[in-house]
């Protein structure tokens, strides 16, 4: 017992591990009122209309990151490893670069949206008519241009209050403006704008706040550094953004598209039952997916300075956060998700519903995804470690044949077994592709430390 609360203290004592819980308590706690607005809109609408909601917002966000090229991931890979070694300009260079092609692939995605809105209404919502919604939602993308090369380079410089401040003041407008629709019992196109201004608020803010922010970091007048010749070698950051990018596609297509393939399998009744299941799931991640972001600026500061050892410590002890976390809200959902999430209450004599009773068929569908996200959400900087150390191919195979394989799958079995069965493909990608990733990220750890053993021998 004693070297139990000794090991506790120790924990206490890892400033990297405070300043990585610290960064994440921020973003996780402005994220909660995205999850009320989530939960009082599915019953507003009905579960058709709702599943109708989360195919456009579906289709036009992964038109965007089709084209992203994950300026983000891209950022903190190469910023902040040359911040890690104070090379300043490098940096710059580095941000002014992810900049500018960030804006030239968000015009594109715009126009690939418009030239795509049409199929993409009689496809997956089955209702030509649904097509402006599209083309008004997608907006978005051009309130986003430079929103991940901003959002990269207040991560690498840890502002992540600014970012939870951000998300705080988004959340609160969203949340004005949906008491105005909720109240005046608006539909899907009034929804669908409140959600419209959230999104032009978390696109243009991070540039302003990054603007504000960099000249302490990178030197006055940084956007005036010279892209040639405080550069590395282009070919290997071409190769990343490439692969990042490709690997990006991949993940739209086998992870961020479900409401999309069900809608296009099924109807929107179906993407409702799965757009409210990955609501609950993401309640459930929610703590810890700001790790994802505070972690990998972490991770790359140690690989950029062979500090193995602090990285296999931090990698530890959030795992160990993640799963003890992940293990105990699934336990409760499993005893008691379906009586708290979709059964009435009684409370003050009157009879209210998380979610109204026509949703209940989504508890299914919540359970068999949580086998996939609940490995996901353990072993959540699976795909970062590698990325930290430069390997975004390898991210890239693995997320590439898995995704072929659920694809295939679905086409074969999903319409003769029905939704469930897309349920549990969804999960086994998971399972799969995180657990090839996170064996590969650690046998890297230990190839680097056998190098270095060497080379001191």
């Amino acid at each position: 017992m004693k070297r139990f609360f000794s090991g506790l203290r120790d924990w206490g004592k890892d400033v990297v591990l405070k300043k990585v819980i610290g960064n994440s308590a921020y973003l996780f706690g402005s994220q909660v009122v995205g999850a009320v607005i989530s939960i009082l809109t599915a019953n507003l609408l009905g579960v058709a209309s709702f599943g109708e909601l989360g195919i456009v917002i579906g289709f036009v966000t992964n038109i965007n990151r089709l084209l992203s090229f994950r300026m983000g991931d891209f950022v903190v890979r190469y910023m902040g490893g040359f911040l890690a070694v104070d090379k300043r300009k490098e940096a710059a260079a580095v941000l002014k670069l992810a900049g500018l092609t960030e804006l030239f692939t968000s015009l594109l995605a715009y126009i690939v949206l418009v030239l795509l809105s049409g199929w993409g209404a009689a496809s997956f919502v089955k209702d030509a008519a649904i097509q402006p919604l599209f083309i008004i939602y997608g907006i978005s993308i051009l309130g986003n241009v430079m929103a991940e090369t901003a959002m990269g380079a207040l991560r690498v410089t840890g502002h992540f209050r600014s970012l939870a401040l951000l998300n705080l003041v988004q959340s609160l407008v969203t949340a004005g403006l949906f008491a105005v629709v909720f109240f005046n019992q608006g539909g899907v196109y009034s929804v669908m704008l409140v959600y419209l201004a959230g999104k032009m608020i978390l696109g243009i803010g991070p540039v302003l706040i990054a603007l504000y922010f960099l000249p302490k970091s990178l030197g006055r007048g940084w956007w005036r550094t010279p892209l040639r010749g405080n550069l590395p070698d282009r070919k290997p950051m071409l190769r990343f953004a490439v692969n990042s990018n490709f690997s990006g596609t991949v993940t739209i297509f086998a992870r961020d598209s479900e409401v999309l393939w069900v809608g296009y399998f099924f109807d929107t009744t179906v993407a409702g039952y799965f757009k409210v299941a990955l609501a609950v799931i993401n309640l459930v991640v929610m703590p810890i997916t700001p790790f994802i972001s505070t972690t990998f600026p972490e991770m790359t500061r140690h690989i950029a300075r062979n500090q193995w050892a602090k990285l296999k410590q931090l990698l530890t002890r959030v795992t160990v956060i993640s799963g003890t976390w992940t293990g105990a809200v699934a336990l409760g959902l499993l005893l008691l998700g379906r009586q708290v999430l979709f059964s009435p209450w009684t409370l003050f004599g009157r009879t209210i519903y998380i979610y109204e009773a026509a949703y209940a068929p989504a508890y299914t569908v919540l359970l068999v995804l949580l086998i996939g996200f609940g490995v996901a959400n353990v072993f959540f900087w699976d795909r970062s470690l590698l990325l930290s150390f430069g390997k975004a191919d390898l991210p890239l195979k693995v997320s590439f044949f898995t995704m072929l394989a659920k694809v295939g799958l679905a086409f074969l079995i999903v319409p003769v077994l029905g939704y469930l069965a897309e349920a549990a493909l969804f999960s086994a990608y998971f399972v799969i592709s995180v657990g090839i990733l996170a064996w590969y990220g650690l046998a890297e750890i230990r190839k680097h430390e056998q190098l270095e053993t060497s080379a001191e021998v």
